[in-house]
């Protein structure tokens, strides 16, 4: 069972559209196996080529605390987007990224306008019975 790296609680698989994600009911986050950032986005409705382009440019900042769902290294703290933006976990070793509860919306719309809107209907569709706080 794959635990979550925010809380510990167990990961919950969700698939939707072809996607698979790992979600955390209890703390709202949700892991991202490497590829499928961007394929959500694109379900979405939203282009990705930006955000992907901002991704493989991103600089890895020093080691978080959380590890990494799949091989349990420490991951890496990145920022996306303008300005300060959003702060994610990532695995250095290339097996995926873990958002916190909101920052999937906060990436998609520092990105694309209005892009925010699209990426938080996608979610409530693939987790109906979590009301999502962002």
């Amino acid at each position: 069972m794959t635990r979550c790296p925010d809380c510990g609680e167990p990961l919950l698989i969700y698939e939707m559209d072809g996607v698979e994600t790992d979600h955390c009911i209890a703390c709202g986050g949700t892991w991202l196996d490497a590829g499928e950032l961007e394929l959500v986005v694109e379900k979405a409705g939203v282009d990705p080529t930006p955000m992907v382009e901002a991704l493989e440019g991103a600089t890895l900042g020093g080691k978080g605390s959380r590890r990494c769902p799949r091989c349990r290294r420490k991951m890496f703290l990145t920022r996306l987007g303008p300005e300060d933006g959003v702060e994610l976990d990532i695995c250095a070793a290339g097996h995926g990224i873990w958002l916190d509860r909101g920052e999937m919306e906060q990436v998609a719309s520092a990105f694309s306008e209005g892009a925010a809107g699209a990426v938080a209907s996608y979610f409530e569709e693939l987790y109906p019975t979590e009301r999502r706080e962002g």
